[in-house]
């Protein structure tokens, strides 16, 4: 076999926590066509002259109060990820971003540079489900990236993960721990994404959000349909943990406009839990394997505020896999799958 690269790809973060930075960041992540996915010049204004004007300075603050000493944790936390692969895999491991820094460019061209002798970049996206916001803009990014570059070396790229053995065990046993307290519930806070991109990534054109009760009724669009791979991610973690059908939910955070998102929404749950009698809360964000500003501030700070201001008393999250060993280990484990 000739020589393997390794790249992890994650959603990435602003250079520093400016309104210039926040600015500059937010208009690469919102102009994306896989993010709003409206005709460019819509885009263009509502991007440049509604949205990114007002969101930056706010987002601004949310940063600093998540930063740190070493920058931010998302950025951090995958560099240290990356090296903890690397002892484990003994192959070389980069990082890339879909946004800011550092990019696909420049890490491709650092693998050209330093191993001339690669034959093989295996892109690793740190999205566990298909998304066309998520998994799919990063990997074709990463793709166009390697066909406008004179490399010598092939990219082949790691299928969403969601259901995967390795990666149900690490993060059923991340939230373990946690199950030593009582809990009124748990929930499970997913990435939320607008409705229309089920249907626009349906290959079958007919099946999501189309027929009765379609996340359970077998079709290949499955295979890319956000919904049914965040719901079988849910329900594979619960049966293994011994959670019962009741004792949990799924829900979903960060919307952006008024387009109609994936419900239920985190942010009503919190603010209804408390008035159903649930008053002790533990909430898990698996779409996240790297905390960053949308679990250590969206839900830890204002989703905590919200619940407790509803009449909630306790309220915990558990942090994402981060650089849990486990998680090292399905990482180890997926690149022997895709390359067997």
């Amino acid at each position: 076999m000739g020589k393997k690269i390794l790249l992890l790809g994650n959603l990435g973060s602003p250079n520093t926590p400016t309104t210039e930075d926040v600015r500059r960041y937010l208009d690469e992540f919102l102009m994306d066509e896989r993010v709003i996915d409206i005709p460019f010049l819509l885009r263009y204004i509502l991007v440049k002259g509604i949205i990114v004007p007002f969101r930056a300075p706010k987002s601004a603050k949310k940063y600093k109060t998540i930063w740190t000493k070493a920058g931010s944790p998302l950025i951090t936390i995958t560099n240290q990820l990356a090296a903890l692969v690397q002892e484990k895999t003994s192959m070389p491991v980069y990082v890339c971003m879909r946004y800011a820094n550092p990019t696909p460019k420049f890490s491709l061209d650092a693998i050209q540079r330093e191993h001339p002798d690669a034959e093989e970049v295996i892109f690793l996206p740190l999205y566990p489900h298909y998304a066309m916001s998520s998994y799919e803009t990063a990997v074709e990014h990463v793709k166009a990236n390697h066909e406008q570059g004179s490399y010598s070396f092939k990219l082949s790229v790691i299928k969403p993960y969601y259901k995967d053995e390795k990666y149900i065990h690490a993060l059923a046993e991340s939230i373990r721990p946690f199950l030593k307290e009582k809990y009124d519930h748990i929930l499970f806070s997913y990435h939320g994404i607008p409705v229309r991109h089920l249907k626009k990534t349906d290959s079958t054109k007919k099946h999501c959000i189309t027929c009765d009760n379609c996340c359970n009724t077998a079709s290949e669009a499955h295979e890319v349909c956000y919904r049914h791979q965040v719901k079988v991610t849910t329900e594979l973690v619960a049966q293994k943990l011994g959670i019962k059908e009741n004792e949990f939910s799924l829900s979903f955070q960060s919307r952006l406009g008024s387009d109609k998102w994936l419900q239920p929404y985190t942010a009503e749950q919190l603010k209804q839990f408390p008035q159903k009698g649930i008053k002790n809360l533990l909430v898990v964000s698996p779409a996240f394997v790297s905390d960053c500003l949308e679990t250590l501030e969206e839900i830890h700070v204002e989703g905590k505020e919200e619940f407790e201001e509803s009449g909630g008393e306790h309220f915990v999250t558990v942090p994402c896999l981060n650089t849990d060993t486990l998680w090292i280990e399905a990482i180890d484990h997926l690149i022997k799958k895709h390359l067997s």
